[in-house]
């Protein structure tokens, strides 16, 4: 039996931890944050299912269908209810084609991929980490609120020191972090990863009362094109329309996506950027009345940016790294998004087998 540490507990970490112990390694889990999941966090409560992350994963992936179907849970897959979206020019909305909403926010999206939208679980996406940490659950050693100081090689692996003072051994390490925060446990290794460029994103989902919105909601939201993105205000997903069972009868929520400024994103408390939603959503909607219900997130430097400068930055680290028994997993290495994610943990996993 193998000791394997994962550092990082969102769902590339959980994954490789999932698959190794399920191989029959013993595997320690080790999260700064108090709760495992990262970016796939949910709110169910009164009747309302509220992604604070992401809100999904891209229709074709073949991937996080596998990977639920291990876990027991492909059946909770859904769709998309519709995939109608609108722009919105200054003026008024307007219906957009096929990927045109990419374009109004300067993605570069594969044709094949236009108009296919997304998919996620009934539950929403943290019944995904949610479930993989039932199935790790007595067999992994899993650690929350407690960050790693250092990683260190030691006779026969690696010692991981912990901010509090306690040690964990480990014959192979896979780094499951945000790449910064692997830069720093591999020193010079990971030199190249301090220039990893990331962005923050705040979203403020919103609860009303049916008849408060005088817009049908015919569509899966609308984004905003450049120039009339005031205070970072680019898209909202009209939630309780693009997917099923997200609000008890009679109410509907929309979430609004901003790309905040440093400051806002320090100084500004809930209140206010439930005040800034609401009053950024009443320049393109007739709203009667403010919000039931405010849901506000903040991911500070969170988003990993892929680009061919990056993917090169991260061959070079697993080119330093290779053969000495410390691996990378997850979006911040290998593609942003979830598919990527579970792509990247589950490759992971399987290199560490043949460690």
């Amino acid at each position: 039996m193998r000791r394997i540490a994962v550092i990082g507990g969102g769902l590339a970490g959980c994954i490789v931890a999932f698959r190794r112990a399920m191989a029959g390694d013993q595997v320690t889990l080790v999260e700064a944050a108090p709760r495992v999941g990262g970016q796939l966090w949910t709110e169910r409560v009164s009747g309302f299912v509220v992604e604070l992350g992401a809100e999904g994963f891209i229709a074709r992936s073949e991937a996080v269908p596998g990977l639920a179907s291990a876990l027991g849970i492909a059946g909770d897959l859904v769709g998309q209810e519709t995939h109608r979206s609108f722009g919105f020019d200054g003026v008024a909305l307007r219906e957009l084609a096929p990927g045109e909403a990419a374009e109004f926010l300067g993605f570069q999206v594969p044709r094949d991929e236009l108009g296919k939208g997304i998919r996620t679980f009934r539950l929403g996406m943290a019944q995904l980490t949610e479930t993989l940490a039932l199935a790790i659950a007595g067999r992994v050693d899993v650690r929350t609120s407690a960050a790693v100081a250092s990683l260190a090689p030691v006779a026969g692996g690696f010692r991981l020191a912990l901010a509090g003072g306690a040690e964990i051994d480990a014959g192979a390490v896979v780094l499951a972090t945000h790449a910064a925060g692997a830069a720093a446990l591999l020193g010079e290794a990971g030199r190249a990863l301090r220039d990893a460029e990331t962005l923050s994103s705040v979203t403020v989902s919103l609860a009303y009362p049916r008849a408060a919105i005088e817009h049908p909601l015919d569509g899966t939201g609308f984004v905003l094109a450049a120039g009339h993105q005031a205070h970072g205000f680019r898209a909202c997903t009209f939630t309780t329309s693009k997917f099923a069972g997200r609000a008890p009868a009679g109410h509907v929520t929309l979430r609004l996506f901003f790309r905040p400024d440093p400051a806002d994103l320090e100084r500004m408390g809930d209140d206010a950027w439930t005040a800034r939603a609401e009053a950024s959503l009443a320049r393109v909607l007739r709203v009667h009345g403010p919000s039931e219900r405010a849901w506000v997130s903040r991911w500070s430097s969170a988003l990993p940016v892929s680009t061919p400068a990056h993917a090169a930055r991260v061959r070079e680290v697993e080119l330093a790294l290779a053969g000495s028994g410390v691996l990378l997993a997850g979006s911040a290495f290998h593609g942003s998004g979830i598919d990527a994610a579970v792509r990247s943990a589950e490759a992971a996993a399987e290199r560490v087998g043949a460690l």
